[in-house]
């Protein structure tokens, strides 16, 4: 079975929503990026390649304690998508457990965002 490919609002890619899992806020993600010259250079093609459209889905993690939301893979994708007001980006999911990472081919638990 392949894994599950849904598509989500890119304004809950915010603080409070959709997390960035390497950092504390998504203002610290973009600070990060934005003080080395290979994360600019990443930033600047993402903006010139997804206006036709996203390729690559970004990867959120939902934590099976807590139920919080990260990007675990696309961090570079999320801030283009959000530099650019586009509005839904396309994803993938997985469950992070305790020892594991569990990539999942069932639908996205989307009542966790209050949709």
């Amino acid at each position: 079975m392949s894994r599950y490919v849904g598509t989500l609002p890119t304004r809950l890619l915010n603080d409070d929503a959709i997390r960035p899992g390497s950092y504390p806020t998504w203002g610290h993600a973009a600070r990060d990026f934005d003080s080395r010259s290979k994360d600019r250079k990443v930033l600047a093609g993402l903006m010139e390649s997804l206006p036709q459209g996203q390729r690559k889905p970004i990867l959120l993690g939902v934590d099976d304690r807590y139920h919080d939301i990260y990007v675990s893979d696309g961090h570079h994708r999320a801030l283009a998508l959000l530099k650019l007001g586009i509005a839904d980006f396309s994803f993938r999911w997985c469950w992070l457990r305790a020892w594991s990472v569990d990539h999942q081919s069932e639908r996205f638990p989307y009542h966790l965002l209050g949709l």
